[in-house]
């Protein structure tokens, strides 16, 4: 049994050591906050391949109670409603389990409550600053001046990772999307009785004529979106008040033949916006006992879809790769981990980006792609829905002896 000590108690962290645990090693969890962030956060979605992984982990059935099946999609233009597609997000497993939208923190706090059922220690206030190294095993050092000792540092800590720091000094800075990123929810019965003009379950995706939006409802009636404004360097929004925030927005969708105009306006809480990132290959995410999982080694464009779904991955493949295994043998078996991951997290990654892409319109690039788009969506839809076979049907078989 070896003493993991995991950076980082978000979706990435906990799965780590859920799947550490199921190893039969000893995980502790070091969060840099001082308390545990219930409530924090806007919604996600847990694609099927995510689920899969949770199978693993013994939690796809506390998960499917969460949130809401969002199995579909629709594509549409916002300038004059034309519908461009429809799809299906991922298809199901073969129990008939489906992609589902939850809120972070419901997702978090299921993962919270299995680490603590398992007993697993969760020590919050603990910012890692930097980690010695030995041949008896490493030693986390903290700000508040503490430290632990352990066989092996995961670094679950996100896209400004400081274990990905301390492994490689020279990996490259997370690499800037031109879009920001908001949303919210409406309760239900605040918009008028037939308003929303899509069925529980389906995603209505708009490329609006100066923001890209996503809105749907779910069985309980509530309307949950999002929206990727383009990131101008004239504004700064995130430091809009919630008022001037829904005017800000309200005028970016105003003129779509949607009722996106509507929910902007039935909003109270919008989530204050911010940029995203994403990572380009980064040289390691692994060096003797220390190893990245989740954003920290690979951050996808929140379009890909697959963040969560990633981390969890990760982290199954992890404790996979770890389990039965003794100290003396744990920078073989990071290897193994980061040779059997690298490859299909930098295609989710470029995937995520193209994906973000034709969202990233000026007005004289978005008058052009309105004219296209319907061709290429009639192109997307004559090919096969195998094509995302490689993202969304990926197996991870735990029993496969040392990840081989």
């Amino acid at each position: 049994m070896m003493n993991c000590m995991v950076i980082g108690s978000g979706i990435a962290g906990l799965s780590s050591g859920i799947a550490l645990h199921k190893a039969g090693h000893r995980p502790v969890i070091f969060e840099a906050y001082g308390a545990p962030s219930d409530g924090i956060g806007g919604f996600l979605t847990v694609a099927v391949n995510g689920f899969d992984a949770l199978d693993t982990l013994g939690l796809k059935g506390a998960a499917a109670k969460l949130g809401f099946s969002t199995p579909l999609m629709s594509m549409y233009l916002g300038s004059n409603g034309k519908h461009l597609m429809d799809f299906e997000f991922g298809g199901s497993l073969p129990d008939g389990t489906t992609a589902r939208t939850m809120t972070r923190s419901e997702l978090y706090g299921m993962l919270r409550e299995e680490a603590h059922r398992r007993g697993i220690r969760i020590v919050y206030g603990k910012l890692l600053t930097t980690v010695e190294e030995s041949h008896h095993g490493v030693r986390a050092v903290f700000r508040d001046g503490t430290s632990e000792h352990g066989d092996i540092v995961v670094g679950a800590d996100g896209l400004h990772s400081q274990v990905r720091r301390l492994i490689d000094p020279t990996s490259p800075a997370p690499r800037n999307i031109p879009l920001l990123n908001t949303g919210g929810i409406v309760p239900a019965g605040v918009l008028a009785p037939g308003l929303v003009d899509v069925e529980p379950g389906r995603m209505k995706m708009v490329f609006g004529k100066r923001c890209f939006y996503c809105y749907m409802q779910d069985p309980e009636g509530r309307t949950w979106w999002f929206a990727n404004p383009l990131q101008r360097s004239s504004e700064d929004p995130s430091t809009l008040d919630s008022g001037a925030r829904k005017v800000w927005l309200s005028k970016l969708v105003a003129g779509d033949r949607t009722i996106m105009a509507a929910i902007v306006g039935a909003t109270k809480d919008i989530i204050r916006p911010y940029t995203t990132s994403d990572f380009p290959s980064i040289p390691r995410w692994q060096r003797e006992r220390l190893v990245l999982v989740g954003d920290a080694g690979h951050a996808a464009s929140p379009s890909s879809g697959q963040g969560a779904s990633m981390a969890i991955e990760d982290a199954v493949t992890l404790g996979r790769s770890l389990q039965g295994l003794q100290p003396d043998s744990i920078s073989e078996a990071l290897a193994r981990y980061e040779d059997e991951r690298r490859t299909r997290a930098e295609l989710v990654v470029e995937w995520g980006r193209r994906n973000a892409a034709p969202k990233a319109r000026g007005q004289f690039k978005r008058v052009i792609e309105d004219l296209v788009l319907p061709a290429v969506f009639r192109g997307i839809a004559r090919k096969s829905e195998d094509n995302f076979d490689w993202v969304y049907r990926h197996h991870i078989e735990w029993d496969t002896a040392n990840g081989e």
